[in-house]
């Protein structure tokens, strides 16, 4: 059974067990969250679409690890003109392990 779930502006195919690094969300590591916007639902040989969502169906999860990722080089240059900046950022995520997948 798999399930494709809407989060931070991006969609994600998750099962059971999966671990996922999703866009941060609020909570504490241990704590459980459920994620409603399912868009679609497959056990076996059906499947179930939302239009746009599953209004019977919930993912939860429990929350592993917040964090930020590895640095990414931000460099801006124009040639002749003695122009150069230099920044770096760090994403923030929030590592999530799928519990189950319930319809109700």
């Amino acid at each position: 059974m798999y399930a494709v779930v809407a989060t931070g502006g991006k969609q994600y195919r998750v099962a059971e067990g999966d671990l996922l690094r999703i866009e941060k969300i609020p909570g504490d590591v241990g704590d459980t969250v459920t994620f409603d916007q399912v868009l679609m639902l497959a056990d076996g040989d059906e499947m179930s679409f939302g239009q746009p969502v599953l209004e019977t169906a919930a993912v939860r999860a429990k929350i592993v690890e917040q964090g930020r990722s590895k640095k990414t080089l931000v460099f801006k240059y124009k040639r002749r003109k003695r122009y150069r900046r230099k920044q770096g950022h760090r994403q923030p995520f929030t590592a999530v392990k799928i519990d189950s997948i319930a319809t109700q």
